[in-house]
C-alpha cells in the first residue's frame, strides 16, 4: 500500500485552501471562540456526535462544552431532520439532501465555531442507493460545514463513485469499519487496501475504529503501525474479540490505553473520537468517563 506524508495528506485535507487562513472555499471566515484544546499529551481526544444520539444537536452543543471536548467528528443524524431519516421517507431526504440551501450547513459551522468546537470531520455514509447528485452534494455540505474530512461507513461498490468526487474536491472519504464480514462492506485490513486501489489517486482514507476491528479478530495497533498516514480519524471504544459486545472502557479486548500512547510517543497528529455505545447511564456521564479514561492514561 503506498504511503502519503502526513504533510501531502495535509494538503489533501484542505484542498488546496490556505490552512493559515482558516478558510475553506464557499464560506466566509470567521473568528472562532478562544478555548483550550481537548488535547492531552499531544493527543486531540474528539467525540463522534453520534455518542450523543439522544440529544439535539444544540444540546449535544452544550455537552461537549460541559466536558470540555473541542474536536467533533459531526454525524448526519445531527444535521438532518429526524423524520426524514426514516426508511418510508428515503426519496424526501434525497431531496433534502439536493435543494437545501448550503447557508443551513454554514450556521451549523457557526454553531460549533461560536462554541469553540472544531468539527474535525463530516460522517456522512455514502451507501449504494446514494445518487450521484447526493454523493456530489455531501462534499458541498462539508466544505460549509468547514470539515476538512468526510468519514463513511460506505459500500465497497460506491467506493469509484465515491472516488470521483473525492478527487474533484480534493478531500479525503474516510471508510469506516464495522466487525460484520460483508464483501460490500469494511471489517479487514484487506477490505480497506482493497478501497484505497479503487479509488486509485483520489484521497481514500481510513476511519479506523478499534473497538470493531478488535470484534472482527484483527489488530488496530498492528494496522495503525502500518497505515497512520491513511488514517483520518479514529474511533475509541471497547469491545470483546470474535464480534462481541461492546463494554465499560477497560472490561473488553480492544488496547485503548495502547493506542493513545501510541499517538502520543509517535507524534501522531489522528483526532481520536471517542465513540459511546456501551449500555450504561446518563449519555454525559458515560462519555466524560470515556474522557477520563484518556486523560489518565496520557498523564502517565
Amino acid at each position: 500500500m503506498a504511503h502519503l506524508t502526513r504533510r501531502e495528506w495535509h494538503k489533501l485535507t484542505l484542498g488546496g485552501v490556505a490552512a493559515a487562513a482558516g478558510i475553506l472555499p464557499g464560506a466566509a471566515p470567521r473568528a472562532a471562540a478562544t478555548q483550550a484544546e481537548s488535547r492531552f499529551a499531544g493527543v486531540l481526544i474528539g467525540l463522534q456526535s453520534y455518542s450523543l444520539r439522544d440529544l439535539s444537536l444544540d444540546d449535544g452543543i452544550a455537552a461537549m462544552q460541559q466536558l470540555g471536548i473541542t474536536s467533533c467528528e459531526l454525524w448526519e443524524g445531527h444535521v438532518e431532520p429526524a423524520e426524514l431519516r426514516r426508511p418510508e421517507n428515503r426519496e424526501r431526504l434525497r431531496r433534502w439532501r439536493t435543494t437545501i440551501p448550503l447557508d443551513y450547513f454554514e450556521e451549523i459551522r457557526w454553531q460549533f465555531e461560536d462554541a469553540g468546537i472544531e468539527i474535525n470531520s463530516y460522517n456522512l455514509s455514502f451507501k449504494d442507493h446514494f445518487s450521484d447528485a447526493e454523493i456530489d452534494r455531501g462534499f458541498e455540505m462539508a466544505r460549509m460545514l468547514g470539515a476538512p474530512a468526510i468519514t463513511a461507513s460506505a459500500h465497497m461498490n460506491s467506493v469509484p463513485r465515491i472516488a470521483r468526487y473525492a478527487d474533484r474536491y480534493g478531500v479525503p472519504v474516510a471508510m469506516h469499519n464495522h466487525s460484520r464480514v460483508d464483501p460490500n462492506e469494511f471489517s479487514s485490513p484487506d477490505d480497506f487496501a482493497r478501497a484505497i486501489e479503487m479509488g486509485g489517486p483520489a484521497p481514500i482514507a481510513v476511519n479506523l475504529d478499534i473497538g470493531h476491528m478488535v470484534a472482527a479478530n484483527h489488530d488496530p495497533i498492528a494496522y495503525l503501525r502500518a497505515n497512520y498516514q491513511r488514517i483520518v480519524t479514529l474511533h475509541l471504544k471497547d469491545r470483546e474479540r470474535n464480534d462481541g459486545p461492546n463494554t465499560p472502557w477497560g472490561a473488553g479486548d480492544t488496547p485503548i490505553r495502547e493506542t493513545l500512547l501510541l499517538l502520543r510517543d509517535e507524534g501522531w497528529d489522528i483526532p481520536a473520537n471517542i465513540e459511546y455505545e456501551y449500555p450504561g447511564e446518563d449519555t454525559v456521564t458515560e462519555i466524560g468517563r470515556c474522557l477520563d479514561y484518556c486523560k489518565d492514561v496520557l498523564s502517565g
